[in-house]
């Protein structure tokens, strides 16, 4: 894109505030920027320094390309509520940065003749100036009308992004993945950090980080080759339904019901995949699914420990 426009920021959180800073870094010029919160006034001055701080609908009065990075649940009121007041005018470039949305969402500034784009950006953002140099190689999903896609893949690849154009009807699956890989990936280390903390590990996170480094980077490596379940490690693995239960029985006495839960799902799931890829054999993955019911009890009353593996696994580390 080699037209420079004037760029209107609504919502200086951790992404409106760095991809305002992004396009003003490649020579298009940011006119305004809405911020509410003292937080977001703050990072406005750090990451826009010298951009006037105004009202939404004076924001986009002014802007060619409005970025609307506000949360998923506020954007179609957002949205509707300028077209109500005939703020919208015809061929600026809107452009929202929610993941669950596709451009649909942004139909109330297209029937005003605004032209719409959604962009996500595959990233876990801090607010900062380091998100910057993250946006390089960063993948971000494009939405748009067809004759307009193009406008969106050259805003991403502008801030140094991979574009890769997601179908209107998947945006919430797409979301829904990545919520589930990067959210739950938060949470399960801060389980695995209350674990080892109960067993008198002071910092857990020097314990996981190699651990967890090398699980990530094969199992991604994997995955963009046809599957990351090949590269699981583990008592599942092994089909160790013996170590499962004690790990249950340990992992109840702790008091915390979201960490038993999520060790039993988890470990289910990963016995089911690990059955279809052969990894375990039928007989093994009984005995481990029997253990990972949560009205199972044999943990408590000595029950009988299975068959030794019929498979020789290897000596897997964790």
């Amino acid at each position: 894109m080699t037209t420079r426009l004037g760029v209107g920021v609504i919502g200086a959180g951790r992404v409106g505030a760095v991809l305002g800073s992004a396009l003003r870094a490649v020579g298009h010029r940011v006119v305004g920027v809405s911020a509410v919160s003292e937080a977001s006034r703050e990072r406005a001055d750090t990451l826009l320094p010298g951009v006037p701080v105004l009202e939404v609908p004076e924001v986009v009065r002014r802007a060619e390309l409005v970025l609307l990075a506000v949360p998923d649940d506020a954007l179609p009121e957002l949205v509707a509520g300028l077209a109500r007041t005939g703020a919208w005018q015809a061929g600026q470039i809107v452009v929202h940065t929610a993941g669950r949305f596709g451009a649909a969402v942004l139909d109330p500034a297209r029937a005003m003749g605004a032209i719409p784009v959604a962009l996500h950006p595959a990233m876990t953002f801090t607010g900062t100036s380091l998100d910057l140099s993250r946006l390089e190689g960063c993948t971000f999903a494009v939405t748009a009308p067809a004759p307009v896609l193009p406008i969106g893949q050259a805003l991403v690849v502008e801030m140094g992004g991979e574009p890769v154009v997601i179908e209107e009807s998947a945006r919430p699956l797409y979301h829904a993945a990545l919520a589930h890989g990067a959210n739950h990936l938060v949470v399960l280390v801060a389980q695995a950090g209350d674990a080892l903390r109960a067993a008198g590990v002071s910092d857990p996170g020097a314990v996981l980080r190699p651990l967890l480094d090398a699980a990530l980077d094969g199992a991604l490596r994997a995955e963009s080759a046809g599957g990351a379940i090949a590269t699981l490690t583990g008592p599942v693995r092994r089909g160790d339904a013996g170590t499962v239960r004690d790990h249950l029985r340990e992992l109840a006495s702790l008091g915390s019901t979201d960490l038993l839960d999520s060790y039993r799902a988890l470990s289910r799931a990963a016995t089911a995949r690990s059955l279809v890829d052969g990894q375990i054999t039928a007989q093994q993955g009984a005995a481990l699914l029997d253990e990972l019911t949560p009205t199972h009890t044999s943990g408590r009353d000595g029950g009988s420990v299975p068959e030794a593996p019929t498979t020789d696994p290897e000596d897997d580390d964790a």
